[in-house]
C-alpha cells in the first residue's frame, strides 16, 4: 500500500484530471492506483493526502471519523477577540451549527510561500492570521465560518490533518508516508495494521513522528 502527501497548489483541482483542461493532480504525480482521500477546494492550498488503501482512504474522508485538521487562514481585517471566541464555540450556518474549533491568531506562518496570483490586498485595511481546527468535512466551511464572524477568507492553506503535516513539501511537492500513524486515529482497526508485530505504533498526536522516514519524492 502506498500513502502520500502532497502540497495541493492554488487552482489545482482534487483530482488527476479535468475535461476542461484546468490542472489536475495527474499534472504533478504520475503513480497508478492512487486516489485522493477527501478533498481540497481548487481555490484553497496545501496538504491533500492519496492513498491506494480503499479502506484508509474511507476513514480519511468519512466525516463519521472525526479526523482533525488544521488550517492556516488569512482573513480579511484585525480579527476580534470575540470572532475568535465565536469560532471556538461554534457559529450557525444555514446547514446548522458547527461543532466548537480550536481556534487563535498567528503570525503570519514563516514557512509561507507566495501564491500565484497573490490576493488583492487593500491599503487601508488589514489582514490578519488564524490557525482552526476542526473535526467536520462540510463544503467550504473553513470559509463560511470566517464569513459568519464578519471576517472574510482571503487565503486558506490545509496545513495538517490528523499526525501528517505538509512540513517540509514546497507547492507542487509530495512524499510518501507511513499510514500506521494514521491509522492510530482509528482504534477499531489497530489491529489491522499491527497483525504479526507486538510492537506499539508511534503515538498518534505526534506530528514530527514520520519526518525522519519519509521519502522525498518531487515532481
Amino acid at each position: 500500500m502506498t500513502t502520500l502527501r502532497f502540497n495541493k497548489p492554488y487552482q489545482v483541482l482534487s483530482q488527476f484530471t479535468d475535461e476542461t483542461g484546468r490542472k489536475a493532480l495527474a499534472d504533478f504525480i504520475d503513480m497508478p492506483g492512487i486516489y485522493a482521500a477527501g478533498r481540497l477546494d481548487r481555490d484553497s492550498e496545501g496538504l491533500l493526502l492519496l492513498t491506494s488503501d480503499g479502506l484508509l482512504q474511507n476513514r480519511i474522508s468519512h466525516p463519521d471519523y472525526k479526523l482533525y485538521k488544521i488550517y492556516w487562514v488569512q482573513v480579511d481585517g484585525q480579527i476580534s477577540d470575540q470572532a475568535l471566541q465565536k469560532l471556538r464555540e461554534g457559529v450557525q450556518l444555514k446547514d446548522g451549527m458547527t461543532l466548537p474549533a480550536q481556534v487563535e491568531e498567528i503570525p503570519p506562518p514563516a514557512s509561507l510561500w507566495p501564491r500565484d496570483p497573490p490576493i488583492r490586498e487593500r491599503a487601508e485595511i488589514p489582514t490578519s492570521w488564524i490557525q482552526i481546527e476542526i473535526c467536520e468535512g462540510r463544503n467550504r466551511q473553513v470559509r463560511r465560518m470566517t464569513a459568519a464572524v464578519g471576517f472574510p477568507t482571503l487565503r486558506l492553506i490545509r496545513y495538517a490533518i490528523g499526525p501528517i503535516s505538509l512540513e517540509g513539501l514546497n507547492p507542487g511537492e509530495y512524499a510518501e508516508v507511513e499510514e500506521q500513524p494514521l491509522w492510530e486515529f482509528f482504534p477499531q482497526q489497530k489491529t489491522r495494521r499491527s497483525r504479526g508485530s507486538n510492537k506499539p505504533g508511534p503515538t498518534a498526536r505526534d506530528r514530527g513522528s514520520n519526518r525522519g522516514r519519509e521519502k522525498r519524492a518531487r515532481r
